[in-house]
């Protein structure tokens, strides 16, 4: 009886956080908060001798100052790194612009994941600044993305047979506009190579880039120049923020926001962040002994207004959801967790000796 007693107010408090979730979505969707105060970023920039940043003017408070797409190369022929949201057409006037300016063109496109921000505009991009001279041979390059087809109906270019590459799902669906690539594939234009280092966490097809003549990285989404990112996978994710610490860049080009020059001290600040949260969720439940997500997130976010407890509701999930990876922490049938061991250790979840670390501690050991 105490057994059925227990498991009925598990299920109260478990359905509780939906009714809680929905009226903390129902307020935050009337309440605009204002942008933070954000680094001014020219519209055009030149970076470095291979690298010049096109703001996408889509500003936003998920997009920050707008999603940067980088063109990368030193000679007539240049890579885009992602193009903005669709329809936007001031940017489409900035990208014609800078490439008459440096008189150069677009050879090939990378995309980092599957994000509107990111893609939304590559059917703009191959219309009206390419051009239908080279409509046909511009290659398109992705990894792996969790784009359904209703969402990829955007794009029409797969009907004009442009090539398009990408990482294959090893399961699902997924969409059929890109041809696939694989970790560490090198793309390569007039004194540039840029090499894909699959970085998931943001999204489950996330590729930064790694630009072999300079040693930097362009990070798409996994770490911004300003702020922090929303992740789907924090397992990953922080899978992918050692991956990128062992490369040792020397400048970090973001999705969004800013030029990250001091690069170890921002991904150790992304990893500290996320493990002061993981601290505090399990000192919750060391605590309390067994706990709902929504129990959790009420005591580790105490002084956050209703407006964000969404938001943190689903972060405080995900990390549950490493730590039951980790073998950490357990859920019942019904939505409570507990910790499996009283004393917890950090466990490193990335393999340093890995063909794709070795690698990737290659290129970082290497002068170009």
């Amino acid at each position: 009886m105490t057994s059925y007693i227990n498991g009925l107010a598990a299920s109260l408090r478990y359905a509780k956080e939906f009714v809680i979730a929905a009226s903390a979505y129902l307020f935050a969707s009337k309440t605009h908060s204002a942008m933070p105060t954000l680094t001014p970023l020219d519209a055009v920039s030149h970076l470095d001798p291979l690298v010049i940043r096109i703001l996408g003017q889509n500003p936003g408070p998920f997009t920050l100052q707008g999603t940067n797409t980088y063109l990368v190369g030193a000679g007539k022929r240049k890579i885009l790194i992602d193009t903005g949201e669709p329809n936007i057409q001031q940017y489409i006037a900035l990208l014609r612009s800078t490439l008459a300016e440096e008189q150069c063109e677009i050879d090939s496109i990378i995309i980092t994941h599957w994000h509107h921000d990111h893609v939304g505009g590559i059917n703009n991009v191959l219309k009206e600044v390419i051009g239908h001279e080279m409509f046909w041979s511009v290659p398109v390059w992705s990894e792996n993305s969790t784009i359904s087809h209703r969402q990829s109906s955007i794009w029409d270019f797969e009907r004009k047979k442009v090539p398009v590459y990408k990482i294959k799902r090893e399961a699902g669906e997924d969409a059929s506009q890109f041809h696939y690539v694989e970790d560490g594939h090198a793309v390569h234009v007039d004194g540039a190579t840029l090499r894909f280092v699959k970085t998931p966490g943001h999204t489950s097809d996330h590729a930064s880039l790694w630009l072999e003549e300079e040693h930097v990285l362009f990070s798409g989404d996994c770490i911004l120049g300003e702020g922090t990112t929303v992740f789907e996978d924090l397992y990953d994710y922080m899978n992918s923020l050692g991956k990128i610490k062992v490369l040792y860049p020397k400048r970090i080009y973001p999705g969004h926001g800013p030029v990250v020059e001091k690069c170890e001290q921002k991904v150790d600040e992304y990893i500290q962040h996320r493990m002061k949260r993981e601290n505090q969720i399990i000192e919750t439940l060391q605590k309390l002994g067994e706990a709902t997500s929504m129990d959790i997130t009420v005591a580790v976010y105490s002084d956050s207004p209703l407006s964000v407890r969404l938001a943190a509701l689903n972060n405080v999930k995900l990390h549950l959801n490493k730590l039951i990876k980790d073998e950490q922490v357990e859920m019942s049938s019904f939505g409570v967790y507990r910790l499996l061991r009283k004393h917890v250790k950090v466990t490193v979840i990335f393999d340093l000796n890995s063909p794709q670390m070795n690698l990737l501690k290659k290129l970082a050991s290497t002068d170009f």
